[in-house]
This record gives structure tokens, C-alpha cells and sequence, in this order.
């Protein structure tokens, strides 16, 4: 399988991310299933008049594109034109390719949060005009319109992430490869159910402190970052805590609040990433798939029930008070 990857506006955080995966790593991964980077600019070798020679010949049908991968939002200023990024030595925009190569492709997929949505590239007044692959924010059409379809007949693979996880990738690659990916694997925004389905909240080491509304209050505490520190990983999808980066990390894992970096427009929520907007001090964003009522009557008697390890625990930055055993009955 055949996948170009072009890099528009972004850091590059994703290519870096999916460097980290490991055993295997990227290049056992995907070689060993037959999938071949035709051209990725930070890893392939081909630079200058190679590399425009390839893309022509993408262009021009000589070389069958199976994946149109694209990392980063597209810029579509000024005015339209795109030309505020344009594909060095090329003479023509980032804009102008992807609309050119887009339907030569049996599958487009846009790696992270920019490609997919716009992400941290929009954020700030978009200066640069720059939009998602076929999304701008949570709005169905970006640089590619809403009906968009490759010819596999899916619509273009959101694998958002701040950076995305290095597996989500490689396993949308692999199954792309072998045509076990279809419109019904996909959510309503796009992104792989395989990681899609599940909440960022599902594996936190924090349960226990979130089970009886423990909180911290600082980033350094080991309780629950959801009442005072922002965190909306029971709204948030995501794997991140069931196969965490490299088997251990994650931003919970590390002490921060997970800020729902798979979903649009998350990069401007209108209040400190770290903070959580209350009202009359209850918090704005609570589960989606609870009622307000339930949840508060819950977390009442939950706090009601604290043992004193935990509410103990959850202001620390590490234990304090380690869970005491009770000898069973009859022992000595």
C-alpha cells in the first residue's frame, strides 16, 4: 500500500509522536504489512526535484496513491489563494496539492487535531485562514466539501489527537491495508471508533479520587483533576489511559487535566485549561450521558462517603496514608 504524506501547517508534533511508537516500532510495523511511504517529507530521503518528480508522477496517475496522508491544518489565505503555504519548490500552494491529490486516492486520512479540524493552527483569530482537511472546526467542510468521498467511498479518516497516539495511526494504516476499514467504523466526526469508542476517563489512575469526588487542588496533587482543575476526560474520546504512549504515559498518567484534544475546537474552550467553569460552584462540564440532578446527588453522597485515605491522598503529591489490609478472621 502506498501512502503519500504531505505536512501543511503545524509543528510536526504528530510525525514526532508516531516516531515514539515501539515494539515494533513504525518502520517493522508498517513494512512488515507492505505499506511504503512514497513520500514523507521529515523521514524520506528524496528532497528538492526528487521529491516534486514524485508528486507529479501521484499526479499524473504513474504511481497509484492507496493513502493521501495530511498532518496539519490547511491555510487557505490570503484571500483564498492558499499561497501563504506553499510547497517549496513547487510553485504551487499546500491548498492547491491537496485539492489536486485528494481525488486520485483510494483513502485521504488527516493526522491530529489541525488536519482533521483546524486545532492549534486556528486558534488566535486565524491569521492564516487555516481549516481541517474536510472539517473547519466542528462544521462539515473544510478544504474538501462535506460529500467528499475517496474512492474507497469514505469520507476523509479524522485521526485527531494533540499529537494523535502513535497507535491510532498505525492502526488505521494497517487496516486501511487490508480493507477492514469502513463508514461504519468511523464516529459522526470521523475519527476510528477503535479509539473513538472509548472515553480518556476509561483506565485513569485517578478513578478512585473521580469514585467519591476526591479533587486535587493543585497540579502536583494525586486526586481527581475534573471539579477544580479542568480536566473533561468523562466527555473526552480516547484510548490514552487503556494503551497509554510507550506503555505509561498519558496527561493524566503525568498530572495534567486532559483537555479533550481529540475533539474540534478544543483549543480555545474560553477559560484556562487548567480551571473548571462552575456555576453557583458546580461544574459546567459534567458527563455527557448523566443527568446534571443524578450526578450532583451522587457526588453529595460519594463526598459524604470519602475515607480519609483518600481525601487524605488527593491534596498530596504522593501517598501519604497507603491502604491498610485487614487480616482475615481467624489469623494470627
Amino acid at each position: 500500500m502506498n501512502v503519500l504524506w504531505l505536512q501543511a501547517s503545524g509543528c510536526g508534533g504528530c510525525t514526532m509522536s508516531l516516531l515514539c511508537a515501539e515494539d515494533p516500532d513504525v518502520f517493522e510495523t508498517l513494512g512488515g504489512a507492505g505499506i511504503r511511504f512514497l513520500w514523507h517529507p521529515s523521514l524520506s530521503v528524496e528532497t528538492g526535484v526528487e521529491a516534486l518528480r514524485i508528486l507529479e508522477a501521484v499526479e499524473q496517475g504513474a504511481v497509484a496513491l492507496d493513502v493521501l496522508a495530511i498532518e496539519g491544518a490547511i491555510a487557505r489565505g490570503p484571500r483564498g489563494t492558499g499561497k501563504f503555504q506553499m510547497l517549496a519548490g513547487t510553485g504551487r500552494s499546500m491548498l492547491d496539492w491537496l485539492r489536486a491529490l485528494a481525488p486520485l486516492a483510494r483513502d485521504v486520512v488527516a493526522v491530529g487535531t489541525c488536519a482533521a479540524y483546524g486545532g492549534v493552527t486556528s486558534a488566535g483569530g486565524n491569521p492564516s485562514d487555516a481549516v481541517g482537511v474536510q472539517y473547519e472546526g466542528a462544521h462539515a467542510g473544510g478544504v474538501l466539501p462535506p460529500e467528499f468521498r475517496a474512492a474507497s467511498g469514505l469520507p476523509v479518516i479524522n485521526v485527531a489527537g494533540c499529537p494523535t497516539h502513535p497507535g491510532w495511526v498505525t492502526e488505521t494504516l494497517l487496516m486501511l491495508s487490508e480493507g477492514a476499514l469502513g463508514a461504519q467504523d468511523l464516529d459522526a466526526l470521523g475519527r476510528p471508533l477503535f479509539y473513538a469508542q472509548h472515553l480518556v476517563h476509561h483506565g485513569c489512575p485517578k478513578n478512585e479520587f473521580y469514585e467519591y469526588k476526591a479533587s486535587a487542588v493543585g497540579l502536583s496533587d494525586m486526586g481527581c483533576m475534573m471539579e477544580h482543575l479542568g480536566c473533561i476526560g468523562t466527555q473526552a474520546v480516547g484510548d490514552c489511559n487503556i494503551r497509554p504512549w510507550n506503555g505509561e504515559g498519558s496527561c493524566t498518567r503525568g498530572g495534567y487535566p486532559c483537555i479533550n484534544c481529540t475533539a474540534p475546537e478544543f483549543e480555545e474552550p474560553r477559560h484556562p485549561f487548567t480551571q473548571t467553569p462552575k456555576v453557583a460552584g458546580i461544574p459546567v462540564g459534567l458527563p455527557t450521558d448523566m443527568p446534571k440532578a443524578w450526578f450532583m446527588a451522587l457526588a453529595s453522597l460519594s463526598k459524604a462517603a470519602t475515607p480519609p485515605r483518600i481525601a487524605r491522598n488527593a491534596t498530596a503529591p504522593r501517598i501519604e496514608v497507603p491502604p491498610t489490609l485487614r487480616k482475615p478472621r481467624g489469623g494470627t
